[in-house]
């Protein structure tokens, strides 16, 4: 029986040592397949970031183009206001040494001319609506045809 009962000890020892040596192949799988999750997961991390880094340079350039824009239209806007304030002075001074330019210019404005000075500006439909059902209406001239 002794022969047996080591027999059955070495089967139990290398079933023991099978089963530790399996675990140690599952425990190194396991961590095989995390390794490559993790790759997977860094490489997909840096194609995000790669985009997002060109998303970023295409969004800096789009900022400098609109701040130049920006300040080319703030020069164009001085530029008109410039010549605005000299053509207004140029009419002063027509105005002023011009006799029938002066004559001109102090009459009174139509009364049809005077009441669209008058007039609030429209917003919108309703606005429109309101202006054309009040009674200071422009009414349509009796020479034009009807639409």
């Amino acid at each position: 029986m002794s022969i047996l009962r080591q027999a059955l000890y070495g089967l139990a020892l290398l079933g023991a040592l099978t089963l530790l040596l399996w675990g140690n192949y599952q425990q190194s799988q396991a961590a095989q397949a995390r390794a490559e999750l993790a790759a997977q997961q860094i490489a997909m991390l840096e194609q995000r970031n790669s985009r997002q880094a060109k998303t970023i340079v295409a969004l800096g350039a789009n900022i400098a183009a609109q701040r130049l824009s920006q300040q080319k239209l703030q020069d164009t806007r001085a530029e008109l206001q410039q010549l605005g304030t000299t053509h207004k002075v140029q009419k002063q001074e027509t105005v002023r040494h011009d006799p029938p330019a002066k004559n001109w210019a102090v009459q009174p404005l139509p009364d049809l001319t005077r009441r669209l000075h008058q007039r609030p500006a429209i917003t919108g439909a309703a606005g429109y609506r309101a202006l054309m059902s009040s009674r200071n209406a422009l009414h349509r001239a009796s020479g034009e045809p009807s639409q």
